[in-house]
């Protein structure tokens, strides 16, 4: 038997401007694209057609196989295709748009879009949209989302550098420190002519110069009983990147009070570890930690040290579960604790179960009433006044 020798065949292609114009006229328009890419921005009147289902849809979609037909796609390369096999099918007047839709944008021509993005907002996060699970709905969560961060230091930094990054609308940041020589080893959103500033000015500073859509909320103070409730009660979640136990028990309580989920991180040395505690769908930091280690177990990063990447690491881990708790995909560490040891370069992930005796969020856990939500213990005494990592 002779080899299949068929040749493919000739495509012809017309430009953005081309297309245009003949669009205007009428025509039949098909998207061969993503459903999440034509929520991005497509053309009116096109039919979209995804390109595994485009040889057994086609002939329902588009039954007059003479009348002029223009297919596009997001730059071309699949709408090419996609003409290709229409002729193999019989279709005798298809042609492929040049450049697709990115061609088309760049002119200015008309487009319909499904998500409140701007041209630069798709511009920007283009990269985010085109992951099928972001797209452009998922960026205007992003966008809609209020992340507080409870610090602005080693693990703040590099969670809101890529916070910012990602286009998370509103971030709170709660710090009452200034910024030092010796936290630029690893507190990556400040710089050396930022010395003496509030290190919420300055990481202030860094994430508007770096995505104008992000709107920054500065609290310069420290966290206690007497305020955590009005500061948590506007954000969607909150990055625990406290520096002691008093806080982070603190936190835990008042996250649990006013539902708020809570990824936690803490770094040390060449150690680091993560969580992330969504009230009543797993653990609390209390079925984690019932109570705070001696300070002798537990030393803090300026008396110990902490190699500088450890931030970045552990921040963005941050990041990741932020992101992914916003768009409601993938797997967050609910119930899980995932350990880091830098000079090893080992994850090592332990099972974390809710303590059905934990006194915050366990089943006999006392519902505190409305009139005394800010009545919480004393945890300086609760921790001895012990500073963390």
């Amino acid at each position: 038997m002779a080899p299949d020798t068929k040749q493919p065949l000739a495509v012809e292609e017309i430009s953005a401007q081309e297309a245009f114009e003949e669009i205007e006229g009428g025509v039949v328009l098909i998207d061969t694209r993503e459903p999440y890419e034509a929520a991005e921005a497509r053309i009116e009147g096109g039919k979209l057609i995804p390109p595994a289902t485009l040889i057994a849809t086609i002939e329902e979609t588009a039954p007059d196989k003479s009348a002029r037909t223009i297919v596009y796609c997001r730059s071309g390369i699949r709408s090419a295709t996609a003409a290709e096999q229409m002729m193999e099918l019989g279709y005798t007047d298809v042609v492929s748009v040049a450049g697709g839709i990115l061609d088309w944008q760049a002119l200015g021509l008309p487009v319909v879009t499904e998500a409140k993005l701007t041209d630069e907002q798709r511009n920007r996060y283009s990269r985010h949209t085109l992951l099928p699970e972001v797209g452009a709905s998922g960026q205007v969560k992003l966008l809609e989302a209020k992340v507080l961060l409870l610090g602005a230091g080693g693990l703040g930094a590099p969670t809101a550098l890529y916070l910012a990054a990602a286009g998370i609308g509103t971030i709170g940041l709660v710090d009452d420190d200034v910024v030092d020589a010796s936290n630029l080893q690893r507190q990556v959103i400040h710089n050396t002519e930022r010395i003496g500033d509030s290190k919420t000015s300055s990481a202030r500073k860094t994430i508007e110069a770096l995505n104008p859509d992000v709107k920054v909320r500065e609290y310069n103070y420290r966290l206690d009983s007497g305020n955590i409730l009005e500061t948590i009660a506007d954000y969607d979640i909150i990055v625990d990147g406290a520096d002691n136990f008093p806080t982070r028990y603190l936190l835990n309580d008042a996250s649990v009070r006013l539902n708020k989920p809570v990824v936690s991180a803490s770094i040390l040395s060449f150690d680091g570890q993560i969580s992330t505690f969504v009230p009543h769908e797993g653990p609390c930091y209390r079925c984690l930690y019932p109570s705070p280690p001696p300070p002798e177990l537990a030393p803090s990063c300026s008396a110990n040290g902490v190699l500088g990447v450890m931030a970045g690491v552990m921040g963005l881990l941050q990041a990741n579960e932020v992101i992914k708790l916003v768009l409601g995909i993938g797997e967050p560490l609910v119930g899980r604790l995932l350990l880091y040891e830098a000079l090893g370069t080992r994850f090592t992930e332990l099972k974390v179960r809710r303590d059905p005796a934990c006194p915050i969020c366990g089943p006999d856990a006392v519902e505190v009433p409305e009139s005394e939500l800010g009545a919480f213990p004393d945890y300086e005494a609760f921790c001895g006044g012990h500073v963390g990592s």
